[in-house]
């Protein structure tokens, strides 16, 4: 697991390689990864959007880009929390990915950039 904080809004990020679903003779990689984002600021805030850099094993770069995460812009007030799991797919089974949510102070309407810390996508022909 990896954690970034940034004003007080802790993102921690964990992969998991899906075998059952992956086809690697077909180049296909299935992951999954689960999303933790905890308010430990002062302020209540909305996720507005995301943006994510997928890189994979130097065959692409993909920015992906949109609003909410899996279909909500969640309000966290201090102190609470908020937890997803969504999926990406590759075709070398090697990769990255990292980003950044963009949130709301609602007190103000300033918005933040909240880091999404850089995390791992290792399929398990990697292993071996």
């Amino acid at each position: 697991m990896v954690t970034a904080i940034t004003q007080g809004i802790k993102v921690s990020v964990e992969a998991t390689y899906q075998a059952e679903y992956s086809s690697p003779h077909q180049h296909h990689y299935v992951f999954t990864y689960k999303v933790s984002i905890e308010n430990n600021s002062a302020h209540t805030i909305q996720l507005l959007r995301r943006k994510w850099e997928v890189f994979d094993a130097g065959l692409s770069t993909k920015i992906i880009e949109g609003d909410g995460v899996v279909g909500q812009q969640p309000v966290l007030e201090p102190g609470k929390s908020h937890h997803y799991v969504s999926g990406c797919n590759l075709r070398s089974g090697l990769g990255k990915m990292k980003g950044e949510f963009y949130m709301e102070r609602l007190q103000d309407g300033q918005v933040l950039a909240v880091e999404i810390p850089e995390f791992q996508l290792i399929s398990d022909i990697f292993d071996n």
